[in-house]
């Protein structure tokens, strides 16, 4: 899914149901609505105050009995059209503003009612208060937050996979799924809302676990999902064009993710410094921070030495400034996952790990050799065949030049399209990139949302038709639509030689048109058209949870 998505989502008085009893610790302290007032600033008549709290939600389909109902103004509905559910649900108190106050019958309603200016910035404040997330008192999960526009998710795929290797016992909070020991509970939206998230720290703090590696998008830190959450480590990966539908500039984007990197969000911080944004945020962080460089020649704290590649992966060596010397391996295509796991090491290194035990994880179990779903996900060998979440220019570029085989004769025929709705300054661009790095370049729908899917398309085809046009290239550029079918097209063109990238949707499973839920699985579908014509598919090495 993309990061997109999270905009539409914020609570327009009743966003879509999820399965949110599986976020919930099974054990909540009671805490009075005195106090959660006193925490506000302001004062509940007596008769109120001692009314006991166990929960907090955002939305009337998922409130629990003992829940304080949080009805917060949306862009189209305002959530105290849906006190009434709420209440029938089991809330035993509301959280408004002074519009939602004026919509309730205040005398006819059976609970009491909290009257704040900004109700959006008491909601991570309250959820921390009433899930006791990450209490001075008692033993938390290590927390490692992740940032950036490219990375983000396999880095903290790859931050698990060495805990796990160290033998910790970590959670997940991501774009694809969220791991709080057991069952797999899928993700919704880049960042939950901030409810959720201090729900499923104290879930895991009660199921023993010790670290958690959570996505931090600009998006959660624009919308409060992350308020009240103190990261023991921030990392940062990249930062190049996206969101802007969003945010407006580059700068305002930039300011939006170095929020995560001050004293009340992080204790110390990761960042890699092989960019502009990268290099300005080392400088400005209110916190302590560790620089990192995948680029030779820039000066860093630890930088990435002896690159060289192995299989479809890298063998790489981090250096310290003081001579410390780490090495190793991803099996993860390209050089951005020779930087994600760069950083994943660092930002364990930073959270006290020893660097001898370190090494000996990383020699002994590989960690960053693992199928992270839809992100350089391998499907067949032969044609090599990838689907990657490859959504913007730079990620595109990037996806393009890491599958990119040397052998003799080998094509790389590439898949995507672009969003409906969103930045669209950045489809000719993408055309442009494809025509460049792509021998066969098939444009199709991505997620049309509800804008028209040929116009969107016939614009990422401009932009290719005009690179191959101004620079004399030789690729061929097809249109294909539905996607499935420029899938199979693709598969259809290759040789066992060649090379399919399948870009910019991922691990997503459903295709949004015109307001329409569409199945759709880049995988499934490349599986089916590779093994139509007889190409045997990869066994899929994802490490276990």
């Amino acid at each position: 899914m993309s990061e997109q998505n999270d905009a539409a989502s914020i609570p327009s008085g009743n966003p879509p149901a999820t399965d949110k009893a599986g976020f919930r610790p099974a054990v909540v302290e009671s805490v009075s609505l005195e106090t959660i007032a006193a925490s506000l600033g302001i004062v509940v008549p007596p008769d109120s105050a001692k009314t006991s709290v166990t929960g907090v939600s955002l939305n009337s389909r998922t409130v629990e009995p003992g829940d304080l109902y949080l009805a917060l103004p949306g862009a189209a509905r305002h959530g105290a059209d849906f006190v009434p559910q709420a209440v029938s649900a089991g809330a035993v108190a509301v959280l408004t503003d002074e519009d939602g106050a004026r919509k309730l019958a205040l005398d006819d309603l059976s609970i009491p009612v909290l009257i704040v200016s900004s109700p959006r910035a008491a909601v991570g404040p309250l959820a921390a208060l009433i899930y006791r997330s990450q209490p001075h008192d008692e033993a938390v999960p290590t927390l490692f937050g992740v940032t950036g526009t490219n990375g983000k998710t396999t880095t903290t795929y790859f931050i698990n996979a060495l805990l796990r290797a160290l033998g910790r016992n970590p959670g997940l909070i991501g774009t694809i799924e969220i791991l709080a020991g057991g069952e797999a509970i899928p993700s919704l939206l880049t960042t939950p809302e901030s409810t959720d998230v201090h729900a499923l720290l104290a879930l895991m703090r009660e199921r023993g676990l010790d670290a958690a590696s959570m996505e931090v998008s600009s998006h959660a830190l624009s919308f409060h999902r992350v308020d009240s959450v103190t990261f023991d480590v921030a990392g940062f990966t990249n930062l190049t064009q996206d969101h802007l539908d969003l945010h407006g500039s580059m700068d305002e984007y930039f300011r939006t993710k170095a929020k995560l990197f001050s004293t009340s969000r992080a204790r110390r911080a990761v960042v890699t410094v092989d960019d502009e944004w990268g290099r300005l945020l080392a400088e400005e962080a209110g916190i302590p921070v560790t620089t990192l460089s995948a680029v030779p020649g820039t000066d860093a704290d630890w930088t990435v030495e002896s690159a060289k590649q192995r299989g479809l992966g890298n063998d790489f060596e981090l250096r310290h400034r003081d001579g410390t010397l780490l090495r190793v391996h991803t099996g993860l295509p390209g050089d951005f996952n020779v930087a994600n796991a760069a950083l994943a090491t660092l930002m364990v290194l930073d959270s006290g790990a020893d660097p001898q035990t370190l090494q000996a994880a990383l020699d002994e179990y590989d960690p960053f050799t693992l199928s992270v779903p839809g992100r350089m996900q391998l499907i067949s060998d032969a044609p090599a065949s990838v689907v990657d979440f490859a959504h913007n220019p730079d990620a595109l570029a990037r996806a393009l030049k890491a599958v990119r085989s040397q052998e003799p004769g080998s094509r790389v025929i590439v898949v995507f399209g672009a969003t409906g709705q969103r930045d669209q300054g950045k489809r000719p661009t993408m055309g442009a990139i494809a025509a460049r790095l792509a021998d066969v370049v098939i444009i199709s729908d991505d997620d049309p949302h509800d804008e028209d899917a040929a116009t969107i398309r016939s614009e990422v085809l401009a932009g290719a038709k005009a690179a191959r046009e101004s620079e004399q290239l030789t690729c061929e550029i097809v249109e294909a639509y539905p996607r499935e079918l420029a899938i199979r097209r693709a598969v259809e063109l290759a040789t066992e030689r060649d090379t399919i990238l399948i870009a910019g949707r991922g691990h997503e499973v459903w295709q949004e048109v015109k307001g329409v839920n569409l199945a759709l699985d880049d995988r499934v579908e490349l599986r089916a058209a590779l093994t139509a014509r007889r190409f045997r598919i990869s066994t899929d090495k994802r490490i276990e949870s």
